[in-house]
């Protein structure tokens, strides 16, 4: 067989791992791999730029790499209609006049969106889930999530002895969109006294009496870890822009608590927003392994013809699902988690 891999929607540690772990196990059984670079785009580059030959040489070291070797767009989808009509066929005849038998899509939940149309239009798809935001409901975790964790857990965690030296509050954003994971995952483990997310909206009063009352404590200075999707009850989500219709970019949310944080409870506070250093450097071990077993798990799935389906994680095995339900739900931080609970228990405030 000869199949094309494309990286779609923002980039996540442990892309480069399954392009590796997929084309290594493809060329091994006989077959080729084609690359597409900038998601789609690489389709309709002139002389053929857009697309690569993946061999063992384009593939060699690149495990540890962040970002990806086929580069990344969120700005390429081929269902945007325009000028009355859409370029999804056109996608699909172009994999085709490349001699292509499928397409591996790797991305989020949009990026699979845009897969799961296409297989319906007639191409062969299989879908590989990324996304550091882990809001898929189709698969227990998606590989990068636990990266961005780790890398704004060591953030929160440097900001305890600046925040103590000079007695101040600290807010700090981090990624998520409209799911809590990252927010409540750093938050915890960077020993947060209060962590915002979407799936709880806050109240100011509240989150001002759970710092006022760290400092009543003794410790002169807190920290608030605020998921960027957060929002006050009866608020709304801060919005820096529309880059894209219908998916406007999240941001400034740590701004505007931090200012409401100094005018009501009256101590210096000052935001920081952690942005895409979440998404950059090496993967961990976990996402590595991760990532490798999600390719390795696209190349059986295509040796089955199980065409039309994503892999999951759903320890401990690594599976399949129907693409078309992959992304029908966003996977949320259950109110009810033992993960919420736990928070609550060390005394965590959630602004509720």
């Amino acid at each position: 067989m000869r199949i094309a891999v494309n990286t779609g929607g923002g980039d996540a540690p442990g892309l480069n791992a399954v392009i590796r772990a997929f084309t290594l196990g493809a060329i091994h059984r006989g077959w080729e791999v084609v690359g597409i670079r900038r998601g789609y785009d690489g389709l309709f580059m002139e002389d053929g730029k857009g697309i690569v030959t993946l061999d063992e040489e384009a593939v060699r070291g690149i495990t540890h790499l962040g970002g990806t070797i086929l580069g990344t767009t969120n700005r390429g989808n081929p269902l945007e209609v325009r000028n009355g009509s859409d370029r999804g066929d056109e996608v699909v005849q172009r994999i085709h006049d490349l001699g292509c038998d499928g397409l591996v899509a790797i991305g989020g939940d949009g990026s699979l969106t845009i897969a799961a149309e296409l297989q319906r239009r007639g191409l062969k798809v299989i879908g590989v889930p990324k996304t550091i935001d882990n809001d898929l409901a189709a698969t227990t975790v998606t590989f990068g999530f636990h990266t961005a964790v780790q890398t704004a857990t060591d953030a929160i965690g440097r900001l305890h002895s600046t925040a103590e030296a000079h007695r101040r509050t600290m807010v700090v954003e981090v990624m998520g969109r409209d799911a809590g994971w990252i927010g409540l995952f750093s938050g915890l483990g960077g020993t947060a006294d209060v962590i915002l997310i979407p799936e709880i909206p806050f109240d100011f009063d509240r989150v001002c009496a759970a710092v006022r009352e760290r400092y009543d404590d003794g410790p002169e200075f807190a920290i608030v870890v605020v998921s960027e999707g957060a929002r006050p009850i009866g608020g709304k989500v801060e919005v820096v822009e529309t880059a894209t219709p219908g998916r406007p970019r999240y941001g400034g949310i740590a701004d505007f608590v931090a200012k409401e944080i100094t005018k009501r409870a009256g101590h210096e506070t000052r935001s920081l927003v952690l942005g895409h250093i979440q998404r950059g450097g090496e993967p961990t071990a976990y996402d590595k392994v991760l990532a490798l077993r999600f390719g390795a798990a696209a190349v059986e799935l295509a040796a089955r013809g199980d065409w039309g389906s994503m892999v999951a994680l759903h320890p401990p095995h690594v599976d399949a699902v129907p693409l078309a339900e992959a992304t029908a739900r966003l996977r949320l931080v259950p109110l009810d988690s033992d993960i919420v609970q736990t928070a609550r228990s060390l005394g965590v405030s959630f602004g509720d």
